[in-house]
Formats: C-alpha cells, structure tokens, sequence
C-alpha cells in the first residue's frame, strides 16, 4: 500500500491551496480518507473524514473542504483563508471513518505546509 500526499509548500495568508492525496496497493473505495495536521510541538489533530459522509474538525468546517475520487484512488483538502497557524505538516491516511488517528490503517509522508507572508 502507498499512500502520498502532496500540494504543500509556503502559503501566504489568505492563500487557497489544495492538497491531493493518490493511493494505491488497496481497494481505496473501501476505506474512509481522513485528512490530518501537526503543528510544530502540537498533537496530530483531525481535519475532516470522508466516505460516502463526511465530518469536519468543528474549528476548520467552513475553511477546510475534503473530497474524493474513488476511480482515481484520490482525494483532496481544499483549504481556503490560511492562517499562520495553519501551518504543519498535513497527512492523509485511510481506514475507518473517525477522528481519531488510530482509527487509520495507512499513512501518507505529510506534505508541509507554511503559510507565511
């Protein structure tokens, strides 16, 4: 299995960039893709997962937009109104829908994201 996100890089504020995650080795339509971030010092906190529901971390819904193409084995994290403090390291993952990290089976290398004028 190989899971990789990507589309990270430095942001300026306000910024609207979108990251693509791309699976493969795994029958993707059959897993939730959930979407998560990690600060510099802070805990991996959930974005948002994604089925045939979908479920947003309350403090980004709104910001944060997820989705998917089971044809394609992608999903993607649309984010729009970047913060500083949206900046880490930002991971997609696999396996049953939740919000904990340990509901999910394979993880991707995390792309970083910077957002910074």
């Amino acid at each position: 299995v190989q899971l990789q996100a990507f589309g990270g890089g430095l942001v300026q504020p306000g910024g609207r960039p979108r990251l693509s995650c791309t699976a493969s080795g795994l029958m993707f339509s059959t897993y939730a893709v959930g979407w998560f971030r990690q600060a510099p010092g802070k805990e991996r906190e959930m974005i948002g997962s994604i089925d045939w529901r979908t479920n947003y971390a309350p403090s980004l819904k709104g910001r944060f937009t997820i989705g998917r193409d089971d044809a394609k084995g992608t999903a993607f994290l649309q984010m729009t109104g970047l913060r500083p403090e949206d900046t880490g390291v930002y991971y997609c993952a696999v396996g049953r829908f939740g919000s904990r990290p340990n509901e999910y089976t394979y993880w991707g290398q995390g792309t970083l994201v910077t957002v910074s004028s």
